[in-house]
């Protein structure tokens, strides 16, 4: 099975989830099988998991084995990185986590780099020579307060972010945040997430969206529906954004990422569907539609 060629870049956080097996994958579908599987249907996923630990390089010649050529991996910097003090003392390490990820070649583009909430305006320098020297393509998610108050500090960070041609990755934790609940998954991931507004950029080709949702799907169409509109406006501008959709405890964050293509559909006439694999039938209760 082959992909279509959509216009732009979709997918969830990661593609390893048991409970996709639920509605996404074959029932039988092994853990080894999962990478295969998900890029039948999505073309991108978030590089989340190189975050907190570095893959090995068997780990990572065997992603290159199995990842199409048009498929998009977002490796996030690792922590130690980004989160490690000022980034310039972190070149090396970031050098040595660039060759590491050199098999999989043009399917890392971008590589994400997640700055602490502490990370703030004093350090747009420190910012400008570390993203002018790493020599990749990169895009900069920020969550200090200072970067969301719509005043002089945001602007030179756009300023800085667009002359560098390096995209601000857009975070919109609404939907997570509209939900009221005791549920441990939903709790934590809203302790995790920052409640920030959205700030929709697009720098270059490839603006970045990071979509949390709600856990119940229906409970997601008026945060989604702006992003519908948003993307299609990018697309028939001749760009290609990504958009990553995550739900609290991500169960269900492949139908999400579904669903908002469904959606795209409807606002983009001619957009090809994704494709579907054989699956469970449970998928029929998740109400797609």
């Amino acid at each position: 099975m082959s992909l279509p060629s959509i216009p732009y870049f979709i997918g969830c956080p990661s593609w390893s989830e048991n409970a996709w097996r639920e509605y996404l994958y074959p029932a039988d579908a092994s853990a080894a099988q999962m990478l295969g599987l998900y890029s039948q249907v999505f073309n991108a996923v978030e590089g989340n998991t190189t975050f907190y630990a570095r893959p090995s390089p068997a780990t990572v010649a065997r992603w290159a084995a199995t990842m199409p050529a048009h498929f998009r991996f977002t490796a996030k910097f690792p922590r130690d990185i980004s989160h490690g003090g000022d980034l310039r003392d972190h070149l090396e390490p970031a050098f040595d986590f660039i060759r590491l990820m050199a098999p999989l070649g043009a399917r890392v583009s971008p590589y994400w780099l997640q700055l602490p909430a502490l990370y703030g305006p004093g350090r747009l320098e420190e910012l400008s020579q570390f993203l002018e020297q790493v020599g990749v393509s990169v895009a900069v998610e920020v969550r200090h307060p200072a970067f969301f108050a719509k005043g002089e500090e945001e602007r030179a960070l756009n300023r800085l972010l667009a002359k560098l041609g390096v995209e601000r990755v857009c975070l919109d934790p609404r939907a997570l945040f509209s939900c009221t609940s005791t549920d441990p998954a939903i709790v934590h991931a809203q302790s995790k997430k920052p409640n920030v507004p959205p700030r929709p950029a697009a720098f270059t080709q490839h603006p970045q969206v990071r979509f949390i949702g709600h856990p119940a799907l229906e409970y997601n169409e008026p945060f989604l529906t702006p992003w519908v509109d948003k993307l299609a406006a990018w697309i028939e501008e001749g760009r290609s954004p990504y958009i990553f959709l995550h739900t609290a405890d991500n169960r269900l964050a492949a139908a999400l990422a579904q669903r908002f293509h469904q959606r795209l559909m409807q606002r983009l006439p001619g957009l090809a569907a994704l494709p579907e694999l054989p699956r469970a039938p449970e998928v029929k209760q998740l109400g797609l539609l």
